[in-house]
């Protein structure tokens, strides 16, 4: 069997909307934020958990998408820990890919967060096999999923691409 997993990004929040890269900060949705998590209900109603980061951000989106499924927090989940930068202009992170392996200042590698996510998708895939998983984070986690069950592409080659927001992607592993 299979798990089918559904990765949604939190949100927009206010920093988005300022260009400010959030990091491990909690961060807030914004008016137009909030509109959009009302959406995120509609589009996964028949899911058998949620889980989501820890960081206030991803919470306050399935919270006001008002989803009847389990709700779990994982802080393997969290945005990388930008440390110093965390709350920086978000040009002030890049190039990102010196990031990879070389965590940023007092914070993490993408490197980091990728093991986290991988050591989560074994969890998940142990636990809930044959299910549908509902996955609310952040870009970093974005970029994970799409190297570790999307084809492999190279972490250095996703995280300066430009983020090419859709109603989610789906996986199954």
């Amino acid at each position: 069997m299979t798990v089918k997993l559904i990765y949604e990004t939190h949100s927009i929040t206010v920093d988005n909307e300022r260009g400010i890269a959030t990091g491990w900060l909690p961060g807030e949705l914004s008016e137009e934020g909030k509109r959009l998590a009302l959406e995120l209900k509609d589009r996964r109603r028949d899911v058998d958990a949620v889980f989501s980061s820890d960081l206030r951000r991803a919470v306050q989106t399935v919270e006001v998408a008002g989803l009847t499924a389990p709700h779990l927090q994982d802080w393997r989940l969290r945005e990388c820990n930008y440390g110093e930068l965390n709350g920086a202009p978000v040009d002030s992170l890049g190039p990102r890919k010196l990031r990879i392996d070389t965590p940023f200042p007092g914070g993490q590698s993408y490197r980091q967060v990728l093991e986290l996510t991988r050591s989560f998708l074994e969890d998940i895939k142990s636990l809930y096999d044959g299910r549908v998983v509902l996955v609310v984070a952040h870009s970093a986690n974005r970029w994970c999923l799409k190297h570790l069950l999307d084809g492999g592409a190279p972490l250095e080659n996703l995280v300066d691409a430009p983020f090419d927001w859709q109603p989610g992607w789906e996986y199954e592993f």
